[in-house]
């Protein structure tokens, strides 16, 4: 495993003096590890951290409606604009990455989620949940999303890109895995108030991990990518909401964008909307404690973990296009049958679901990103932030109108059978892709 994660500096040894002028050690080491591989463990804490916030709205519906009396649908608005916010936001943030720089606008953002999150406390007014959880955090986390994943991947790996990005990507669902029992039982014992404190401060601890040990670029420290030739640093992008809006519109004339699009729609509709906002509240109208449905939705983020990284390896070995039919396939059926497994306490079958659909929660990410950066070469960040963009409206939308069939169906039972029915589309599209010739970029042999 240790040779995965080192590498000899020789391919280095080209490289330009260091940004605050010393020289960059050019002594061959056998045995070093990679700083690309310090920047993903950095990367993965930084979304664990932002990742934090998303953990709370399927755990509050319940409190807020309580002590408020503000309806489920008029808090599932708040979380859907948080939510569009968040997919709408990443792509400018990928584009502001290449002109600012990764550090500052990841720091900025962690600033703005813990800001949100901390107003949260003294709201009286359903206004002001959207301001917060619904402006604020949208903001915050969006500036932090998959984009930001793919930007660190695109900037700092040749080789390994798959297995890095699945590890990214299930740096939520470890966030989730982390924060959502200990939310649950804040919320339970304590109230809410305090569960929104303790995500603001999770945010802000990991404010000087990524300030200390980010870096923009392996150039900024004499390095070669892991894996692939020395590349100066290009100097910043300005332009960085024209050039983001301008990639879209090319994107926008190319069939493959709109399937991609769609495809990932769907899945942002079938997880964040629909599972992390409304299962705990759907659980708890069938007899289930909120801190036990808590904890299954966090077992989901342990098999997410697993299954997420396994698709990222899956994605360096198989047809793309493939992986996502058969993600999207298994993930429809699955719902289908939730409604069934509903009760008050847990049993095997749900245990089976939940472990199933962990497995499958953002197994898509790898392969969509895969055919992100197949078809759209070195826009793919930002490309697959708009893409993202879909993910979320699809999220919003459902986590939206899924509060509004709870008022007025008195059971989520609908909003399960759609939900199944969308992701079966989903395989269809995603089969139809059409693949693109790709010139492969020169791989170093990491040693």
């Amino acid at each position: 495993m240790l040779g995965d994660v080192t590498q000899t500096t020789d391919s280095a040894a080209a490289g330009p003096a260091q940004d605050d002028g010393r020289p960059v050690d050019r002594t061959p080491s056998r045995l070093r590890i990679h700083r690309a591989w310090i920047v993903a463990v950095v990367t993965f804490v930084t979304i664990i951290g932002g990742a934090a916030f998303n953990s709370l709205p399927g755990l509050l519906i319940d409190p807020l409606h309580t002590e408020f009396g503000w309806s489920r649908g008029e808090i599932g608005l708040a979380v859907s604009i948080d939510m569009a916010l968040y997919g709408l936001t990443a792509p400018f943030a990928a584009a502001l990455m290449d002109r600012f720089g990764i550090r500052r606008v990841v720091v900025v953002a962690l600033s703005t989620v813990a800001a949100g999150a901390l107003a949260s406390v003294w709201m009286t007014a359903s206004w002001q949940l959207m301001i917060y959880w619904g402006l604020l955090v949208g903001l915050g986390t969006g500036s932090m999303a998959l984009a930001f994943s793919a930007t660190v991947t695109n900037r700092w790996f040749v080789a390994r890109r798959g297995l890095v990005t699945g590890i990214l990507t299930a740096a939520g669902a470890s966030g989730q895995l982390v924060f959502l029992p200990l939310c649950a039982w804040i919320v339970e014992e304590h109230g809410w108030r305090p569960a929104s404190v303790t995500v603001a401060l999770a945010a802000l601890v990991v404010v000087p991990f990524v300030w200390l040990l980010m870096r923009d670029h392996p150039a900024d420290v004499g390095l070669a990518p892991y894996g692939g030739a020395y590349v100066e640093k290009p100097e910043p992008a300005r332009g960085a909401a024209a050039r983001t809006v301008r990639v879209l519109f090319d994107a926008a004339r190319t069939g493959p964008f709109w399937l991609l699009a769609g495809t990932f729609a769907i899945c942002g509709a079938s997880t964040n909307g629909l599972i992390r906002t409304h299962f705990v509240p759907s659980a708890h109208d069938h007899g289930m404690p909120i801190t036990a449905a808590a904890s299954l939705l966090a077992v989901i983020g342990v098999f997410d973990i697993i299954g997420t990284v396994f698709s990222g390896w899956l994605t360096d070995r198989f047809d793309a296009r493939r992986l996502l039919a058969v993600y999207y396939a298994l993930r429809g059926i699955s719902l289908l049958f939730l409604p069934m497994l509903m009760a008050p306490t847990v049993h095997p079958p749900m245990v089976f679901f939940i472990v199933f659909y962990g497995l499958d929660w953002v197994a898509t990410v790898p392969p969509t990103l895969a055919l992100c950066r197949e078809q759209y070469g070195e826009d793919s960040a930002i490309v697959f932030g708009w893409v993202l963009a879909s993910h979320q409206v699809g999220a919003a939308l459902v986590a939206f109108l899924g509060g509004v069939a709870r008022d007025v169906f008195g059971s989520y039972d609908m909003v399960w059978y759609a939900s199944g029915a969308l992701c079966a589309t989903a395989a269809l599209m995603a089969l139809v892709i059409r693949r693109q010739a790709q010139t492969p970029e020169p791989v170093v042999a990491a040693r």
